[in-house]
């Protein structure tokens, strides 16, 4: 009792591990088969992210392990360069994810553009959906996220005129049926998760009938641990590898720190430590490469299920890696009777889910340049692949934010009589600049000018230097000096210190006036 009082919380968080060993099952078999590896380094990397991140300081109740998020980009790796060279990426991978976490680097992932981190969620989700329903029938998919798209017609009409395709599809259609409906059960049902329940149902199913379904292929858990050679470590040696690796890294980072920042509105417990989490996701990646098996991040699906069914602290994702250990070693021949056509139906759900349709919603009636990004990066990542379209996104989001930090609007008010009136207002930056001089050269020469400055945000340097050179020349013919109002905020955007003689001299060297705040 006296050791019991030392966990006030052991109750909920055993339960609460119980919840997500369950949960987890299905997905890290489900991932790893759909990543083109042996189904038990899924479970390999479930139970390292359980009982190795899990102890680790970083976010007390999110839950690690292989994600649907990166089932492509590992589908790519493995296909290109080899389940051999798996464990070298991921251990590399894990080795820059700690480099960026000593360096503090982590709480610099939440300045991503949430558009871009939507739509790499949306483009994975339509390639899971696309190749994953070929393997629910049973068929062979397209190597190419649009190749995939272009054939499920066909692929559709192959399994209606083929009985095998056909009893696999219903599998794999009858699994989604279940997840979905499972909802809806009493709620003393839904203490079963409604994936291992689908995955149950489907299993049981083929095996009373004798259905002619593929089922998972087993090797046993010390079979397929392979610590990667030194063969493996010399495809460093090639150039394109280590786009893979930095793609690895940073986007099962970002993956991460969102789902992080996510569970953290989830409960009232203590808030994530950014930097730390990347650290504990960093060990566990280098644990998982040493080990050959799938990368890790943090799962969204796992961590709310715990979050749900009462977790407390973090033992309880350290126990749900115990219970992965303990059936890994204990009950491999079970995965030998699941069906792969349920696995099909888990990841389309899967994949469903991470389309962002309320969101993309949202954005298009807000803010539609960033629905825009949000769908360039998710077509991207199905045209092309998932690293160069998270680029093209990243590159569209600092465009836009170019784009709008320069944004500016002169008004030029002209009674006919007395000065001309100039307001510029917004951000005017060199971006603006060309614009900004063709309407100031266009005023007259001969007429006093008087420019409020007071609507300006930011004020950078390459438009202060154009501005003085304008004044100089206005004033030239003997026109009155420039007459400025600005406040005291332009000069500290810049971060400089203004005089009165700062921003344009008149001819004769006579500066121009000043209203408004102090100038520094």
């Amino acid at each position: 009792m006296n050791v019991l009082s030392k966990f006030p919380y052991w109750r909920q968080d055993f339960t609460a591990s119980l919840v997500v060993f369950l949960v987890a099952v299905p997905l890290c078999v489900g991932v790893a088969v759909a990543s083109g590896v042996p189904a038990e380094l899924g479970l390999v990397t479930g139970i390292v992210g359980g009982i190795i991140t899990g102890l680790m300081p970083g976010s007390s109740l999110q839950v690690s392990g292989p994600a649907a998020g990166l089932t492509v980009l590992v589908f790519e790796a493995v296909s290109e360069f080899g389940v051999s060279a798996l464990g070298v990426i991921v251990l590399v991978a894990g080795l820059l994810q700690l480099a960026m976490g000593f360096s503090k680097v982590g709480r610099w992932f939440r300045a991503i553009s949430v558009s871009v981190v939507e739509g790499m969620l949306c483009g994975i989700g339509l390639v899971i959906i696309a190749g994953q329903i070929y393997v629910a029938a049973g068929l062979k998919a397209p190597d190419t996220g649009l190749g995939k798209i272009a054939g499920l017609p066909g692929a559709v009409t192959d399994a209606l005129s083929s009985t095998a395709a056909l009893t696999s599809l219903v599998i794999g259609t009858g699994t989604i049926a279940v997840i979905v409906l499972w909802k809806r059960m009493p709620k003393a049902a839904q203490a079963v998760p409604g994936a291992l329940a689908a995955v149950l149902l489907a299993t049981v199913t083929a095996l009373v009938f004798g259905l002619p379904v593929a089922t998972v292929e087993v090797e046993g858990l010390l079979g397929v641990i392979q610590p990667p050679g030194s063969g493996a470590f010399g495809e460093l040696a090639s150039p394109a590898i280590w786009g893979t690796i930095v793609a690895f890294a940073l986007i099962a980072s970002a993956e991460s720190l969102f789902s992080a920042a996510a569970v953290d509105r989830l409960h009232d417990g203590p808030r994530t430590q950014y930097d730390k989490e990347m650290i504990a996701q960093g060990a566990g990646n280098t644990i998982c490469g040493a080990l050959g098996a799938l990368p890790m991040t943090a799962v969204i699906v796992r961590s709310s299920a715990n979050v749900a069914a009462g977790a407390k602290t973090k033992a309880s994702r350290v126990l749900h890696g115990v219970w992965l250990l303990l059936f890994a070693a204990a009950l491999p021949s079970a995965l030998a009777l699941i069906p792969i056509p349920a696995l099909a139906g888990i990841l389309i759900h899967a994949g469903w889910k991470l389309i962002p349709f309320r969101q993309t919603a949202a954005l298009w009636r807000s803010h539609r340049g960033e629905a825009l990004i949000l769908a360039v990066t998710a077509v991207s990542i199905v045209a092309v692949n998932m690293f160069e379209g998270v680029l093209i996104g990243l590159a569209l989001s600092v465009v836009k934010t170019a784009w709008d930090a320069s944004h500016t609007k002169l008004e030029v008010i002209d009674k006919g009589a007395g000065p001309v009136q100039v307001y510029l207002s917004g951000n005017a930056t060199f971006l603006r600049l060309p614009k900004i001089l063709d309407s100031l050269e266009a005023l007259p020469q001969d007429r006093p000018i008087e420019l409020d400055l007071t609507g300006l945000h930011h004020l950078d340097h390459a438009c202060r230097t154009a501005l003085e050179n304008w004044a100089e020349r206005h004033s030239e013919a003997g026109t009155e000096p420039v007459k400025v109002t600005e406040t005291d905020v332009v000069p500290a955007a810049v971060g400089v210190t203004a005089t009165q003689s700062e921003l344009q001299k008149a001819a004769g060297g006579t500066p121009p006036v000043y209203n408004g705040g102090p100038r520094g």
